[in-house]
């Protein structure tokens, strides 16, 4: 049961109904109490508690008001003896409930197998969907222990089951094909895992786990080799149709862990459906990443070529000012003396310099300068990468659902049809598609004519076009790659069955079924937005509306608040009482107090290590990645763990779906620690914002900032008010932020209900505002260009309306293109909410490469009337601008932390591995979430005494913040003592 109650879901779901008093009248003291909770509970969860104390206060204390008890007397009620048995048989009764039996757990493990565990693995999922189907049954389900008996029961039953028939599917030339690879692999692996295989024309298997290097030529062939290997086994079209991904990289998980020599060990059917799991999935993978790096390397040709012809601009060119002047001049003088020398009559006036400089500048500028980056964008890719074309055609195919791309198509099948001739042209009898492969700007560069005066296309010029085309088509996924899976079919992104459950799908996005109330809804608040803000105008001192340019906005900066007057004094008494605290044992310590190792679990197919020794490698495991030490240097440490025995831990045990069920463990519990008189109510809203973090650049992942400079990686961090981030993400730097942004409000796993986000402009769209909305989610970012942002009218015909606002004032709102495109927008909306796809691979199609896009555009239109509803409210409102900017204030201390904990090799991230970059981010921000977590214990246990409580003004308590680090040392040796412990006095953790 979740921690935290609004006084309206108490109501809802914690209100004793009169025939439920009737039971609870003949009782009295701790019995009355007890009884109630336990009624209550039940009838919510359809269980009864498993502890005493798993019911929370709140809930506790709401119940005691109604039936006039004294919460404290809960604390007393019995739960051991007859009388809380008898209750429960009470409450069974009264629901109409029984107890289960073995019949009913052997019914249940079946009806996983046959209903759930093909789509599901997770056991904290499937421990939901076996208390939701005992409800159904109007059973009382067993107790926890035995609840997960019977998942790890029926998921061993189900994968002995799926081994089996996945093993009678795969063909004997198949079988014998992975038979031979693994042979071929096994005889070239030696003790060195990393040992390459290229020189024996072979592979290794670390090489076919391994990520694509830094865009280029070597990664494209090789990438080509490995999707080749995998091919050549033939694995059935249909082996996997049925079985979503997210089970298959379970299996897949588990061979990147094991060595061959484990693989083989396996029975026939294990090893057979793990190695075919793991090469499917491989497969999907080396197409995405092909796709990646030929849109990388045309984009790169591109750039290059820019940069290398602007360099020779700028060494040879003087820019000519007042050239308005000059040919004014040139122009009178030349009608004046028509009949003279231009020696005598036109160099006195301009000289011979500037008219040469004048010639030179033209000749850089408009098609002479297109036309010399493209002569350089030909040499480069004629010598160089054009040996990649033809490979890449050769291994991918590409389609498009769409009539108007097919010209694409049609010039990648011509491209691949002649890439082995010499042709200087394309031959004469050939339909060569140019309207939608070449653009019009280029199209005199690519027609020539030949010795007869024919035009004719330049072959390698039709190529590079073509090739620029495919990447702007790819990058909107307007056209895709069968076999892959970010560039899939984008049709596969959406819901199959979205029709068949619309009902169902628009109540969970809390959206109406027809488009004319939700029109009619949005466009009534777009008036009284407008109105508000037009009417508060004039006594606004702090926002003024103006006809500079085409409308401007001025927004006076924020005033500063007061300074808090004793907060330094608390956190110099956490320094005293708790000096120089290791970062080391604040880990351990969370962990003691949360269990948050618990949720590693081995990717093998049982555990060996007892559960001791394993919490203790964890902690280690996580303190040197999370940390940026490694693992070497934590293994030197006085514990007793070798560098061995930490790498088996971080190999077997430590992956991000653990990860990420760690950090929600660490969330929660600091949740449900606060106390609400210091720290204030549970908050609904967070702020997200990215960081840079240094990486080594041979892989995809890695790119040039090109704000921040230098190469590295983005990290996305969510985190609420008072500095717990509830989710974070790993992201290229050109990635895009609004995925990023949108990924975290729908993806974190902690109980928080996050109802508004706080974002920078970077993390801001009119296609995220429209996405929020039909999520459920107030986008409310802090504009930078809040001088140029327009508010759109919500109908048209109101030119007059709203005098005050007039400058800034546009069009009305297409509202029949939000209508006839609102099924398809609450369709994309639900895949987002399902997760069918990533979220960038389904925001790939919103971008400016799609413009005509029609969904797109009523995206556009509907976060033009919702992004205009908040900019009335910015406007308007001071609280609101100050909220914005304190959400993102605690964003950026988060930011400021990540380099005090995150200190090993300089901060940078010292693999190309994108796995182990993954893991390393998510270790950080476990970490970091741990010492949030002592430290808010800290803070409590300080201000729990009344003299220091007295102490704390408004602003003391504004500025209070879990995440302080003056009394922790990160460094140091790294000694582990599972037996000594925090002194964190109290009893309030």
């Amino acid at each position: 049961m979740k921690r935290n109650w609004e006084l309206d879901e108490l109501i809802e779901h914690f209100t004793i109904l009169p025939n439920e008093m009737k039971l609870i009248e003949n009782k009295t003291g701790d019995t009355r109490i007890g009884f109630a909770v336990l009624l209550k509970f039940f009838q919510n969860e359809a269980r009864f508690p498993t502890h005493k104390f798993e019911v929370p206060k709140a809930v506790i204390a709401y119940i005691a008001k109604q039936i006039f008890s004294d919460p404290e007397l809960y604390a007393k009620y019995d739960w051991t003896g007859r009388s809380i048995t008898y209750h429960r048989t009470q409450i069974r009764m009264f629901f109409g409930f029984r107890e289960d039996t073995i019949e009913d757990v052997q019914e249940m493990t079946t009806w996983l197998g046959q209903h759930v565990l093909y789509h599901d693995h997770d056991v904290e999922h499937l421990k939901e969907h076996v208390y939701s189907r005992f409800r159904e049954l109007k059973i009382v389900p067993p107790t926890p222990d035995r609840i997960e008996r019977l998942i790890r029961s029926a998921i061993h039953t189900y994968e002995e089951s799926f081994f089996q028939t996945t093993y009678q599917k795969l063909p004997s030339s198949t079988l014998t094909k992975l038979d031979s690879l693994i042979d071929r692999i096994a005889y070239l692996e030696t003790d060195d895992e990393d040992a390459s295989g290229e020189e024996h024309g072979q592979l290794s298997f670390h090489e076919l786990k391994a990520d694509p290097g830094r865009a280029g030529l070597e990664s494209v062939l090789k990438e080509i080799n490995k999707l080749r290997t995998i091919r050549n086994l033939e694995l059935p079209v249909d082996l996997f149709k049925d079985i979503p991904p997210k089970v298959l990289k379970k299996y897949r998980q588990r061979v990147s862990t094991e060595d061959i020599r484990e693989l083989r060990r396996h029975p026939a059917p294990i090893r057979y459906t793990l190695l075919a799991a793991f090469f499917w999935l491989r497969s999907m993978e080396i197409s995405d990443n092909l796709v990646d790096l030929l849109i990388q390397i045309i984009h790169r040709i591109g750039v290059r070529a820019e940069r290398k012809v602007e360099k020779e601009i700028l060494k040879d060119l003087r820019r000519v000012s007042n050239k308005y002047g000059i040919l004014f001049n040139l122009a009178q003088t030349a009608i004046s003396h028509p009949d003279g020398i231009i020696k005598d009559v036109l160099y006195p006036v301009v000289n011979e310099q500037t008219l040469k400089d004048l010639v030179k500048e033209f000749k850089h500028t408009g098609p002479a300068y297109r036309e010399k980056i493209h002569t350089v964008i030909r040499a480069s890719y004629g010598s160089h990468y054009r040996r990649m074309v033809p490979e890449i055609l050769g291994i991918l195919n590409f389609r498009s659902n769409n009539e108007v791309h097919q010209p694409v198509i049609r010039a990648l099948e011509l491209i691949k049809k002649y890439a082995d001739t010499g042709l200087h042209y394309f031959p004469l009898s050939h339909d060569i598609p140019i309207d939608g492969v070449i653009r019009t700007a280029y199209k005199d560069i690519l027609i020539e004519k030949d010795d007869k005066g024919q035009e004719r296309i330049n072959r390698i010029n039709y190529e590079i076009s073509a090739l620029q085309m495919l990447r702007d088509k790819l990058r909107c996924k307007e056209i895709w790659v069968p076999g892959a899976n970010r560039y899939r079919n984008p049709d596969e992104d959406l819901p199959s069955d979205f029709e068949e459950r619309r009902e169902k799908n628009y109540k969970a996005l809390n959206q109406p079924l027809a488009a004319d109330s939700f029109i009619a809804t949005l466009k009534q608040e777009m008036i009284q937005g407008l109105e508000k803000l037009n009417a508060g105008m004039p006594k606004n001192p702090k926002v003024r509306i103006t006809e500079k340019g085409n409308g401007w906005i001025s927004v006076s900066p924020l005033e500063p608040q007061p300074e808090p007057t004793h907060l330094s004094r608390v956190k110099v008494e956490i320094a005293r009482r708790w000096p120089m605290t290791s970062l080391l044992d604040i880990l351990k310590e969370t962990d003691l107090r949360t269990s948050f190792t618990e949720h590693f679990k081995t990717v093998a197919n049982r555990e060996i290590l007892d559960r001791e020794t394993l919490q203790k490698r964890l902690i280690l495991s996580l303190y040197g990645l999370g940390t940026n030490t490694g693992l070497k240097r934590v293994s030197a440490g006085d514990h007793g763990e070798s560098y061995k025995d930490l790498l088996y831990v971080r190999r077997k045990f430590i992956h991000k779906d653990n990860l990420h069920n760690a950090i929600a463990e660490v969330v929660n519990a600091i949740f449900r620690v606060r106390m609400q008189e210091i720290w204030g109510e549970g908050t609904t809203s967070c702020a997200s914002d990215s960081k840079k973090f240094g990486a080594w650049d041979q892989n995809l992942m890695t790119e040039w900032h090109i704000r921040y400079r230098g190469r590295g990686v983005m990290i996305y961090w969510h985190v609420e008010k008072n500095s717990t981030c509830i989710y974070s993400q790993l992201k290229s730097c050109s990635s895009s932020e609004i995925a990023a942004m949108i990924e975290g409000l729908l993806r974190h796993c902690t109980d928080m209900e996050v109802e508004k986000n706080y974002v920078d402009s970077h993390g801001q769209s009119e296609v995220a505002f429209a996405f929020c909305h039909l999520l459920g989610f107030q986008l409310m970012p802090r504009l930078k260009a809040i001088h140029s942002q327009k508010l759109y009218r919500p109908e048209a015909g109101m030119t007059d309306a709203y005098p005050h606002l007039q400058p800034v004032l546009t069009r009305p709102i297409n509202w029949e293109l939000i209508r006839q495109q609102y099924d398809q927008m609450m369709k994309y909306a639900t895949a987002l909410r399902l997760g069918t796809a990533e979220t960038e691979a389904i925001l790939k199609r919103f971008t400016r490469n799609n413009l005509k896009h029609p969904t797109y555009q009523a995206l556009g239109e509907l976060g033009k009337a919702v992004k205009t509803i908040f900019l009335c409210n910015y406007l308007n409102s001071e609280e609101l601008r100050r909220e914005i900017n304190e959400g993102l204030n605690v964003v950026e201390n988060w930011n400021s932390a990540n380099s005090f904990i995150f200190y090993g090799k300089g901060g940078e991230i010292a693999t190309n591995r994108m796995e182990d970059q993954e893991m390393a981010v998510l270790s950080l921000h476990l970490l970091q979430n741990c010492l949030v977590y002592i430290n808010t214990i800290m803070f409590q246990n300080v201000l729990s005494e009344k003299k220091w409580f007295d102490l704390m003004t408004p602003e003391d308590l504004r500025a209070l913040t879990p995440l302080i680090y003056t009394h922790v040392n990160p460094y140091g040796t790294f000694r582990l003592d599972m037996k000594e412990r925090i002194p964190l006095e109290g009893e309030l953790a």
